[in-house]
């Protein structure tokens, strides 16, 4: 029998990431009757060239929760891994959940395609395929903050995944939506950019790929050390705190929201969250629990993965991002990693919100198309070294 408790059962690790990664006994092989979910905007370089960022971030953020929202709605008491890419998701999931699982994403594609033009691509592929590749993918459950407890992966099972989906993927024809598979719940995009809390600082997205399997735990603790060394702990370089979040209330910000969030126009949903992002602050900075949800968002916000590369948002000064990327050169110059990397000014974040009090996330993506932008230059050189 499936054992659709897999992820729930791990075992926490409250220690460090860097402890974490210095025991390959730590991570437990993901049970091979599970099945990788990958859904990805298509041309989504271009998409953040035309200035859609906005659209690509919130687009990817609502992959994840129509899957999470479906997986409540069923009343499956089942927790399952995701990471969120800035323009896509992945999910590993029982197959118990498969079936419902693609039919929600690919109705979500059909919505998106109609709402705002853009097209995803959804498939799937089963772990015992991708094991037969002779691939690795183990997993540990990490405790990132107080607040927030992440997948970690070890293995090139998710990578190798997502290039054959994206590579076999097909557009459907077929253009019957349905109204009720829809359930974005819970989607909000309300803040402003949030700029670092110190003047000198900017915001880093970087993307890390280890060029050997079998030295991830290694490469990965070395450039995790780097990081600590450079910028400080997780929680000093985390882009996401309480004291540089602010509401934006511009009326075109929650018509987008809106647009992605519902299947026709609503002008009651307008004028209501219009207004209560307009008057937000309000409740942020004076009642307790918005004070409690304010301090909450730092910790609940998704600013670093690893599901086999690392995937962060960070902040630091200039010179000391040079500092690292000479360190990162010097990494990819001995042919232990590819990176890709992007700079910026701010961070900008949509979010999942059920409950101010006890149940919601965050995802961080920096602007100028972050992780996107940062993408461009990893698969850049990716190619030139497979040529």
């Amino acid at each position: 029998m499936e054992n659709i408790n897999f992820y729930s059962e791990l075992k926490n690790s409250s220690s460090s990431l860097i402890h974490l990664l210095e025991n390959e006994g730590n991570f437990i092989d993901v049970p091979l009757s599970w099945h990788v979910v990958v859904v990805d905007i298509q041309n989504s370089t271009n998409a953040v060239k035309e200035g859609n960022h906005h659209q690509v971030n919130l687009t990817a953020t609502g992959a994840i929760i129509s899957v999470l929202n479906t997986i409540r709605k069923m009343k499956r008491n089942c927790e399952i891994p995701y990471f969120f890419g800035g323009d896509g998701a992945t999910f590993i999931i029982p197959e118990v959940l498969l079936k419902r699982t693609i039919q929600v994403l690919d109705n979500y594609s059909i919505h998106i395609k109609s709402k705002i033009n853009l097209v995803l691509r959804v498939g799937e592929i089963p772990v015992k395929t991708l094991i037969k590749k002779n691939v690795q993918l183990k997993m540990a459950k990490h405790q990132l903050t107080e607040k927030l407890t992440i997948p970690i992966v070890l293995g090139n099972g998710l990578k190798i995944a997502e290039d054959i989906i994206k590579s076999s993927f097909k557009e459907k024809e077929t253009t019957t939506f349905d109204e009720t598979l829809l359930n974005l719940e819970g989607m909000e995009c309300r803040w402003d950019e949030i700029n670092p809390d110190q003047s000198k600082s900017k915001v880093v997205c970087l993307l890390l790929d280890a060029v050997d399997e079998d030295s991830q735990m290694t490469t990965y603790k070395e450039v995790l050390a780097q990081m600590d060394k450079e910028f400080g702990t997780f929680e000093k370089r985390q882009p996401i705190k309480n004291t540089n979040l602010k509401l934006d209330a511009r009326p075109q910000k929650v018509w987008e929201e809106m647009k992605i969030s519902l299947v026709s126009t609503s002008w009651i949903y307008f004028f209501k969250n219009w207004l209560k992002t307009k008057f937000g602050s309000i409740y942020l900075n004076f009642t307790k629990s918005g004070k409690q949800y304010l301090k909450q968002v730092g910790q609940l916000s998704h600013t670093f993965m690893l599901d086999g590369m690392i995937n962060t948002v960070f902040i630091g000064e200039q010179s000391k991002i040079d500092d690292f990327i000479k360190f990162l050169d010097a990494l990819e110059i001995d042919k232990k990693l590819i990176y890709g990397i992007h700079v910026t000014h701010a961070s900008v974040m949509s979010c999942y919100v059920l409950d101010r009090r006890t149940t919601h996330s965050h995802f961080v993506d920096g602007t100028e198309g972050g992780y996107t932008s940062a993408a461009k230059m990893f698969k850049a050189k990716k190619k030139a070294k497979v040529s």
